[in-house]
């Protein structure tokens, strides 16, 4: 084994001294000397632990050494990478940050031990093998922690030079942190794992020497995000908690005597509870939170991520958006919950939404002192500091239901829209102490007015489709409108001229004919009003048949329509009543804008692949100004009793058949509407025929 490892650790130091030559000649002047010094450094501790393989000693206190100096060395590249290393009011030696500091001194304290104190890997059944170990997992765990701050916070351009001497500095550090925690694990060092180690170092040599050679620069001022610091802090505790439960373990089962297997197992189990409940503990991350923003940055908050939650949560899709806005403005400052008030349809401000708190049963008035203090100034108001100092809060005046419960709730934020309260939050207590600031108050406020163009929106959405749901049923009711208006027209006619024609044959069977439509119609309006899921049956029709029935319906009117079929048979697919009715309504409107001397004219022909049907009238005519403004617009009409929806209902109609209405007019000389529809077949409809 001990070749092996001398030929591992011997490729491993021969790779990287070629690395070394290559940054010393070709690639001179690249990312600072702190690169080269870190890559010698671990061409001389391979190539030492090579050699002294060579004589049969695995390791010495002069290979730790090394190995103590070649970490150092890559954790020192690393920071020099983050940048902003150094705090300008830090007391402390070259103003170093106090986190850099302490692995300074760990990294030193370790080197005097090993030299001085020969404290090395070969007192593995002593009492400093433990500690010893331990030690090495952390300078791991560490150089772990600082690959991953160097990665997450370069840009996407950046991570592109850097991505694969991270990638081999964190293998470097991953395979050390992989071997001593299975040394801790079996309290030795396996030999396979630590001849490997050398011929996984070689590995990592080509990675970084791709990055050294894709860019000459590196650097860029640090910028770190708060996840990234919760997250890193997160595991860094973690993996000092773990470390020091593990020692302890060891010395509980090296003191406990016959018990101490049994007690090393109970309390490591005990110790990884209390972990996964300290992690999973909302407080503990709150505190940690506040923690990080207190200590490490200027503001409390990163805006843009503050900024994307807050929006996210606020447009997902679904209901429940007075919740998530709760939850949106609660998790600013860490509150646990709350209740939103929103004036209601009375009028009054009134519990409507809630998150993890009971709502109380009141109303608050608009023109109450306390609304009208929110709406007046737009404060945040801390009820505890109010209950402390009523001064600072000069003309607030607490409700009733608020002072009962103002041992529990903490703030009351307003949602302000368009200068109005819209209404206002109570939050509760937070999870762990939030230093209230003008910071925290701004970004409460801006919040609520943020949270209060959600609810905006969301209430105007609903009354819109409310109004939808209206204007629907009103549309359907003025056409029902319109056709029982032109059934009464025709029965009215009818009426009137019974008196002067009543012994007249042809004008009998002209009223039987048209009372028996009337009554035909108007059970099919009664049908399809009490049968909402009704629907129309397009099919084949002959034209000429549904105009002829349309035409024969106007004949009791003057001037009596005449019907000229050019072109017999041309059928269409549509529904028969509807396209009867559309006929009918321009046929009528023709008839109503002509003198009785005059004439209406409708004629059926086919124009190219396509039937039409033309309504000509010598009327009084339209203006080009009316047909461009008027003509089509619904609920417009000229007619005391018109109901404007005539026209607009028939070009509806044919445009959904895939056709056209054209009109033609001159004022005093007469109209024409032309419709134009696609031609389905031209052939004999026997059956229609015969009906």
């Amino acid at each position: 084994m001990n070749s092996i490892a001398s030929f591992s650790y011997g490729l491993a130091g021969a790779a990287f001294i070629v690395l070394a030559v290559l940054l010393l000649t070709r690639w001179r002047g690249r990312h600072g000397p702190m690169l080269a010094i870190a890559i010698v450094l671990t061409a001389l501790w391979a190539g030492t632990i090579s050699w002294e393989n060579g004589y049969g000693r695995p390791w010495s206190v002069w290979t730790d050494t090394l190995e103590i100096l070649r970490n150092a060395a890559w954790s020192i590249f690393m920071v020099l990478m983050l940048g902003n290393y150094r705090d300008p009011d830090s007391r402390l030696p070259f103003r170093l940050r106090p986190a850099l500091l302490a692995a300074a001194v760990f990294y030193l304290v370790m080197l005097v031990a090993t030299v001085v104190g020969r404290w090395d890997l070969m007192l593995d059944n002593g009492a400093g093998f433990m500690p010893n170990v331990g030690a090495r997992v952390c300078m791991a765990v560490f150089g772990m922690l600082l690959v991953e701050q160097v990665y997450r916070n370069k840009t996407a351009q950046e991570r592109w030079g850097i991505k694969f001497v991270c990638l081999g500095i964190c293998a470097m550090f991953a395979y050390d942190f992989y071997m001593y925690s299975h040394t801790m694990l079996f309290h030795e060092v396996s030999a396979d794992i630590w001849a490997a180690r050398g011929v996984i170092n070689a590995l990592t040599v080509p990675l970084i020497g791709i990055s050294v050679a894709r860019s000459k620069s590196w650097t860029s001022p640090l910028a770190l995000s708060r996840n990234v610091m919760f997250h890193s802090a997160a595991l860094f505790g973690s993996a000092i908690y773990l470390l020091a439960m593990g020692s302890a373990g060891y010395y509980l089962k090296f003191f406990g005597g016959s018990w101490g297997a049994v007690m090393q197992v109970t309390f490591l189990f005990g110790a990884l509870l209390l972990l996964a409940g300290v992690l999973f503990s909302g407080t503990f991350r709150s505190w940690l939170k506040v923690f990080i923003s207190k200590h490490f940055y200027t503001y409390n908050y990163d805006y843009r991520e503050e900024w994307m939650r807050f929006t996210r949560i606020l447009s997902e899709h679904g209901p429940g958006l007075g919740d998530r806005a709760i939850q949106a403005v609660a998790a600013l400052v860490e509150s646990p919950g709350g209740v939103l008030w929103q004036r209601g349809e009375s009028g009054q401000f009134e519990p409507v939404a809630q998150w993890q708190a009971s709502p109380p049963s009141a109303t608050e008035a608009p023109d109450s002192a306390f609304c009208q203090f929110l709406e007046s100034t737009r404060w945040v108001v801390d009820l505890h500091e109010f209950a402390a100092d009523p001064d600072k809060y000069e003309g607030l005046v607490l409700p009733g239901w608020l002072k009962v419960k103002a041992g529990r709730d903490w703030l009351v934020v307003p949602f302000m829209m368009h200068g109005k309260l819209f209404g206002f939050l109570v939050l509760q207590k937070s999870r762990s102490p939030v230093t209230l600031n003008w910071e925290v108050f701004d970004l409460l406020e801006i919040a609520g007015s943020q949270a209060a163009s959600y609810l905006s929106q969301q209430d105007a959405a609903n009354a819109l489709m409310v109004a939808r749901q209206f204007e629907s049923f009103n549309r359907m009711s003025t056409f029902v409108v319109h056709d029982l208006k032109n059934l009464v027209s025709q029965l009215s006619l009818m009426n009137a001229n019974a008196v002067k024609h009543r012994d007249n044959p042809e004008f009998q069977a002209d009223m039987m004919e048209t009372v028996s439509y009337s009554v035909q119609k108007m059970r099919l309006m009664l049908q399809k009003l009490s049968r909402s899921d009704a629907t129309e049956t397009p099919r084949a029709l002959t034209v000429d048949q549904v105009v002829r029935q349309a035409v024969a319906l106007k004949a009791a009117f003057e001037p009596r329509p005449e019907l000229r079929v050019e072109t017999a048979g041309l059928a269409i697919v549509a529904d028969s009543e509807r396209l009867e009715r559309v006929v009918g309504h321009l046929i009528q409107n023709a008839i109503e804008a002509t003198p009785k001397e005059g004439s209406v004219i409708i004629t059926v022909g086919q124009r190219n692949d396509a039937v039409r049907i033309e309504i000509a009238d010598t009327g009084e005519g339209m203006t080009e100004e009316f047909i461009r403004e008027r003509l089509y617009k619904p609920f417009e009409s000229t007619k005391s009793a018109g109901m404007g929806i005539g026209v607009f209902e028939s070009r509806e109609y044919i445009t959904e058949l895939g056709g056209t209405l054209d009109v033609f007019s001159t004022p005093t000389l007469g109209t024409t509407f032309t419709v134009i529809l696609p031609l389905q077949q031209r052939a004999a409809m026997p059956v229609e025929q015969a009906a």
